[in-house]
């Protein structure tokens, strides 16, 4: 198949090693990966702001980015993230809709209808959960508030992740609750996000995971923040009496990684914090076309 890649704001600005994965992942189920060169954001900042008017150019430059997609010229559009691809599926066609421009809404609906989250494209479409990958760590998984209830994506995940060599999966108490993120919602209410947050912290700490894997790095942004203050704090909080029998030991926080991080890893090539942003995807793919620009356009070229 022919899918082309919408790697997301955060993951081209922040998070380059989701999107260089995801291409790895697919290249390696033989499959050809696409980067739009006029990608940029979809919009979702925009809308769920309520700026439904300055959304439109945002929206519109998606739509005509991933059209051909509607076209048949590629088979498939894939997003790393539920919550950009909830924005693409239910967001984007209302927004043009309501400006005005009925027949880029239409476009925009039929991106939709072959637009996936991760997890969907694996199982639904190339109908996969076997993809051949190693990760040999104890790991828990965290499903995020669009992908669960905005997408449905069910249990693919932990399909998908319980098909990985060696990888010890550790259930995750109230797993559906909020990590507290939701966007500008943890600083307009942060007292609440960080309410949320911390419930959401001492479940992950408590399974004894030494991974905490999501398919949105935006909710694993703020969970590694919680997790890591949680660690600091941890080390600090030493008691006295513990002081005197010598140096603590050092107690690691629970470190996050991206669901196609964990996948496209194997014995081969294992997956290691940095590894996507020291090895060129060149290296190990000369399918791709991608922009000259962004972090994770420019590593996967």
């Amino acid at each position: 198949m022919r899918i082309a890649l919408a790697a997301t704001c955060l993951g081209d600005a922040m998070f380059p090693q989701a999107p260089i994965a995801v291409v790895r992942l697919l290249e390696r189920l033989g499959h050809t990966v696409v980067v739009p060169e006029r990608q940029a954001c979809c919009g979702q900042m925009h809308v769920n702001t309520g700026y439904q008017r300055e959304a439109v150019p945002v929206v519109r430059n998606h739509v005509r980015t991933f059209g051909p997609v509607a076209d048949g010229e590629w088979d498939a559009v894939v997003v790393p993230s539920g919550s950009c691809t909830g924005s693409i599926r239910h967001q984007q066609a209302m927004v043009l809709d309501r400006a005005g421009l009925a027949a880029e809404a239409r476009t925009a609906t039929a991106v939709a209808a072959r637009t996936y989250e991760l997890s969907e494209l694996l199982v639904d479409v190339l109908g996969v959960t076997e993809v051949g990958a190693w990760f040999p760590h104890r790991v828990t998984y965290h499903p995020t508030c669009h992908s669960l209830r905005m997408l449905g994506v069910g249990d693919r995940p932990l399909r998908l992740l319980r098909a990985v060599e060696d990888i010890e999966l550790a259930d995750l108490p109230e797993a559906a609750g909020c990590c507290g993120f939701g966007g500008t919602f943890a600083l307009k209410n942060s007292d609440t996000s960080a309410a949320m947050l911390a419930d959401k912290v001492r479940h992950v700490t408590g399974t004894g995971a030494e991974f905490l894997t999501a398919g949105d790095y935006s909710c694993l942004m703020h969970l590694g923040g919680g997790l890591s203050r949680h660690a600091r704090r941890g080390r600090s909080e030493r008691p006295a009496a513990q002081e005197a029998t010598g140096p603590a030991r050092t107690t690691p926080a629970v470190r996050t990684v991206h669901l196609a991080e964990i996948l496209a890893s194997t014995r081969e090539q294992p997956w290691s914090p940095g590894s996507a942003d020291r090895t060129p995807m060149s290296e190990s793919s000369g399918t791709m076309r991608s922009t000259p620009a962004g972090n994770a356009k420019g590593a996967a070229r």
